[in-house]
């Protein structure tokens, strides 16, 4: 189921790029894939849970997360396709993680060291030289603004991440990214107004079959997928192997879009890659520690206390 779910996530990159590039206009791609999508997976849940109530205290925040991981993080992350190539947005939001526990940081949810500074700086590094390597198959300008919408992207994700973390003690995630996609979808529809009414319907088959993958794949499957994974072997390894999202999505796209890579761009993904593993690593337990500290410290960590916050609360990435 894991291993469905990253190939599902890794190729919308290069089904989302083709519908762009055969018609679509980016907002009105997402407003049409997010109103199935959201309807289904609400469908879904509906019947599995039988309610989608929330304290009233929450709903602020469930609002907010709406607006940052729904609205804001499609629209760069469409408006970043039709910039640059799907192999420079997939490269770059390799970064997510390294984002998320920033962000966490920022907000007083996680204690990063000396470690975790290192690999946001190789990782960064690798984004600037996918940046300058996408600079050699694209014009300056365009290029420029894909990146920084790729960053966006990351960036909002990793943002949302966060913010759902005390919600998931509360609710399932089920409900959770039913009531997102639902509140997300409202401002993401009104934005694509002028776009949705400027959309035409003649398009080819395979760019609606496009479509119909955008929502069932990486909407509303991996939805049910990634939850049911992480039920069976745990988040920790779970997020492990989503790391491979990125770099699966770059072989899809030089060989369902014959995109190319440069060296730079290569160089960067693998110094991302690095990254992540350098910001994942733990040090190990002191051998003299007293039998009771040893305990103490198990049973934090089965509690969920001591993990990093971007870990306990990694969504799907859509």
């Amino acid at each position: 189921m894991l291993l469905l779910t990253v190939l599902l996530w890794a190729l919308n990159f290069t089904v989302t790029k083709y519908a762009l590039e055969h018609g679509f206009h980016p907002l009105a791609y997402s407003t049409v894939r997010y109103f199935f999508g959201a309807t289904i997976f609400a469908a879904i849940t509906y019947r599995r849970e039988g309610t989608f109530a929330v304290r009233r205290r929450d709903v602020a925040l469930l609002a907010a997360a709406a607006a940052v991981g729904i609205w804001l993080n499609q629209v760069c992350y469409v408006y970043a396709l039709s910039f640059t190539t799907a192999t420079t947005v997939a490269l770059v939001l390799g970064a997510t993680p390294i984002f998320a526990a920033l962000i966490a940081r920022a907000v007083g949810l996680e204690r990063l060291g000396r470690q975790f500074w290192l690999a946001s700086a190789v990782s960064f590094a690798g984004v600037a030289l996918i940046a300058a390597g996408g600079n050699e198959g694209e014009g300056f300008s365009a290029s420029l603004k894909g990146v920084a919408l790729s960053i966006a992207t990351a960036a909002t994700w990793a943002g949302y991440s966060v913010a759902v973390a005390p919600l998931m003690r509360r609710y399932s995630p089920f409900r959770i990214s039913a009531i997102v996609l639902v509140l997300g979808w409202i401002p993401l529809a009104a934005s694509a107004a002028k776009q949705v009414s400027e959309q035409s319907l003649d398009l080819n088959w395979l760019t609606w079959l496009c479509v119909v993958y955008g929502v069932l794949g990486p909407l509303v499957l991996t939805n049910v997928l990634w939850f049911r994974s992480l039920y069976r072997i745990g988040p920790a390894r779970a997020t492990l192997a989503a790391n491979l999202q990125p770099f699966v999505a770059v072989v899809f796209a030089v060989i369902l879009l014959g995109e190319s890579m440069t060296v730079l761009q290569v160089a960067g993904g693998v110094l991302i890659a690095v990254g992540i593993l350098l910001a994942r690593r733990r040090p190990a337990p002191p051998v003299t520690a007293p039998r009771a500290d040893r305990a103490t410290d198990r049973t934090r960590d089965d509690a969920g206390s001591s993990r990093p916050a971007s870990k306990r609360s990694r969504l799907p990435s859509r």
